[in-house]
Parts: structure tokens; C-alpha cells; sequence
């Protein structure tokens, strides 16, 4: 068993990092404070080719992997910008997915070079008000006439919304009622976004506000037959695909972010004097942190597991959503050090600590809860009875 990264992979993880010390802290704290969508370094991570490092060659990508591709968001993160820089690029690398997987071949020449270019921006409309974690429980219709979707409805916590043209919305297309299995009847459409027929609200929320998240409501959406990806019901099944990718990715963001937060945290322990000598040489100081470090690295051997073996087409999904349990944890537990080992000044936005905690603890909510992952660990791996 190697543990050891390739050449090719150690060469994506120097050249992300250099890439990133062109946007220190101080921009994405500006970015996070205006709520300004971050478009210099996004450009940048496009004109360098890493916005389709998931996406075949046939169509401009770059054709690797998961693990490659977990690679660059974690370093991304823990360059400092955190998921104010993770999350653009991370919908790009990999929101595509399903069109990848299932769309027409078609669809998959007209949407897909341009993504890989960074040229154009697609959101994921999946989440409802009254729908949460029970996707099947989705109210957004679509009403095929003709040619056309007529979609009405509702979609809550859609990022890049302000910024995408399109997004992938899945709708149900069979009323729950009328299907026999729950998961079926659901359709997934690459709709467009700016139209009259879209209002776009954005969510006042507590961090990673350089990508604003949105409600969205769909009021008489006119969306081409063309633009379905697959079949029609199958909808569910397609997004299925994706999640434990969802999850790795989602892993290797929170180590970054841990990462970032910890070299913070040991720089103000050496350089913080207190009583004449260093606070970094108090245990009390010292030992959440190499706590820290123990949980990152454990962590991130997870990930990388889980990127192993989804990219060898082993299934993974419990090592998929251990990776996301284990990294949330680490990566919040890190930030929460920092901010404890900088005092009161953890506190300020002026040592950015504060900001990579607010970013960590989204990561235990989505894109799954830690709740729903033990959930999931505990009826599949353990054979006790499902909860819910």
C-alpha cells in the first residue's frame, strides 16, 4: 500500500499553491465583507486550466479524477480563501456531473467546453422550503407541453445564483402520489437562469458570503426538451451518482480550512508573549493543537481513501461519508483552536481566524448533516434499524 501522491499529483498540489499566494487573506476578507463574488481568482483558476480538471478532454477538460480534483479545493481552502474560494471553483469542477453521466451527447458538447473554460457558471437547484434533507418530498412541477417544460416552483440555499446562467433544477415531473417508489417521477433540467420568469432573493447569512446563496422561484419557467438531462423520472437517480464524489470533495475542503486555520494558530502561539515567553509554550495552548493536527491528518487519510477507491469504481459510500464526518469534525475543531488560542483577538476579522470558523461549521450542515451520515453508518454498516 503507497500512501505517497504521484508526480503528476504533487505537481497539481505546488501549482494550486502557488496560484493562491496572488490572493492572500486580506482578499477574501474584503470579498467576504462586501459579499463580492470572487472573479479575479476564479478567471485565474480557469486561464490555468483547473476549472476542467474533471471534465473529459473531449470536451476541454482535463479528464482526471476525483483525487486530483480533491487536491486542488483543499489546497485552494487551506491557502486561506477558505470555501469563499472552494465553493465556485467546487461547482465547476464538479456540478456538471450528472451532465457528464447522462446528458445527451448533444448537451454535453454545448455546455460542457464552456464550463471548462469558466465561461459559464451553473447553480444546482435542488433544495425547498419544505422539502430539506427529503429531496423526494420536492413541490417544483414541470409540465411537459410540446417541446416545453412550463416549471413553477420553489428552490431555497441556491449558491452562484446571482452569477450562473444556468442551473440544474430538478422538478418533479409525476406527482408523488402517482408513482409507486417515492424516488421516482423526479426529472432534471439544465435551465436557464436569468430570465424575467426567475426571481432571485439572496439569504442573509452568516459566512461564506463572497458566494451569495438564494431562494429562487420559478414562475412559469419555459425550459427546452433539449435541455433535459437523460430521461425523464430518473432525475433522482442521476444525482445519486454524484454524492459521494459531493462528499470527498466536501472532505478536502474542510482539512484545508483546518489547515489554514492551524498554521494561524501555531504563527500567534510562537510569536504571542505572555508573561515573558511564548503562549505556544503553555500545554494548555499546545495540546489543542497538536490535538488538531492529529485530527486533520486522520482525516484527510480518509479522504483520500474514499477518492482512491471511487476513482478505481470501488464502492465507496461509507468511506465517502466517513471522510465528510471526519473532516467536518477536524476541520471546525481546528478553527475553534485558533480562534481559542488567539484570545480575544480570534474574535476580530483582522486575524481572519473568526472568518475560517463561521466557513468550518457550514460544513457539518451541508451538503448532508453529520446526523444524516451516522445515519447512514449506522443502518448500513452496523444493521441497526433505519430512524427516520
Amino acid at each position: 500500500m503507497d500512501f505517497r501522491e504521484d508526480e503528476e499529483q504533487r505537481l497539481i498540489r505546488e501549482s494550486i499553491r502557488k496560484l493562491c499566494e496572488g490572493f492572500p487573506d486580506d482578499y477574501w476578507e474584503q470579498h467576504d465583507r462586501e459579499g463580492k463574488f470572487p472573479d479575479e481568482f476564479f478567471k485565474e483558476m480557469a486561464s490555468a486550466g483547473w476549472i476542467g480538471i474533471a471534465i473529459p478532454e473531449k470536451y476541454s477538460g482535463a479528464g482526471k479524477g476525483i483525487q486530483e480534483a480533491a487536491i486542488i479545493l483543499e489546497e485552494v481552502a487551506a491557502s486561506g480563501a477558505a470555501m469563499n474560494g472552494a465553493t465556485p471553483v467546487h461547482m465547476s469542477i464538479f456540478g456538471m456531473h450528472p451532465v457528464v453521466k447522462h446528458g445527451s451527447e448533444a448537451m454535453r458538447k454545448k455546455y460542457l467546453p464552456p464550463v471548462a473554460r469558466g465561461e459559464l457558471h451553473v447553480a444546482f437547484g435542488v433544495t425547498e422550503p419544505n422539502a430539506g434533507s427529503d429531496t423526494t418530498a420536492i413541490e417544483t412541477f414541470a409540465l411537459l407541453e410540446g417541446d416545453y417544460y412550463t416549471v413553477r416552483g420553489r428552490k431555497v440555499w441556491t449558491s452562484k445564483a446571482l452569477e450562473s446562467e444556468r442551473v440544474l433544477l430538478l422538478v418533479r415531473t409525476t406527482p408523488r402520489a402517482e408513482v409507486k417508489h417515492k424516488t421516482e417521477g423526479m426529472t432534471l433540467l439544465l435551465a436557464e437562469l436569468q430570465k424575467p420568469e426567475v426571481s432571485i432573493s439572496p439569504i442573509p447569512k452568516l459566512g461564506r458570503n463572497a458566494v451569495r446563496t438564494c431562494e429562487v422561484v420559478y414562475d412559469d419557467l419555459q425550459v427546452s426538451i433539449e435541455d433535459r438531462v437523460g430521461e425523464e423520472g430518473k432525475g433522482f437517480s442521476y444525482l445519486l451518482d454524484g454524492l459521494n464524489a459531493e462528499r470527498i470533495l466536501i472532505a478536502a475542503e474542510s482539512v484545508g480550512i483546518g489547515r489554514a486555520a492551524l498554521r494561524r494558530a501555531v504563527q500567534y502561539a510562537n510569536d504571542r508573549i505572555v508573561f515573558d515567553r511564548p503562549i505556544g509554550k503553555n500545554q494548555g495552548i499546545a495540546f489543542p493543537l497538536a490535538e488538531a493536527r492529529t485530527k486533520l491528518d486522520a482525516a484527510e487519510l480518509m479522504v483520500r481513501k474514499a477518492a482512491w477507491m471511487l476513482d478505481n469504481n470501488m464502492r465507496c459510500g461509507t468511506e465517502a461519508n466517513m471522510a465528510k464526518w471526519l473532516a467536518a469534525e477536524a476541520g471546525f475543531y481546528a478553527a475553534d483552536c485558533a480562534i481559542q488560542t488567539h484570545g480575544g483577538y480570534g474574535y476580530a476579522r483582522e486575524y481572519h481566524v473568526e472568518r475560517y470558523w463561521r466557513e468550518a461549521r457550514l460544513m457539518k450542515l451541508a451538503p448532508i448533516s453529520q446526523e444524516m451520515i451516522l445515519n447512514f453508518v449506522a443502518e448500513h454498516e452496523l444493521g441497526l434499524p433505519r430512524s427516520y
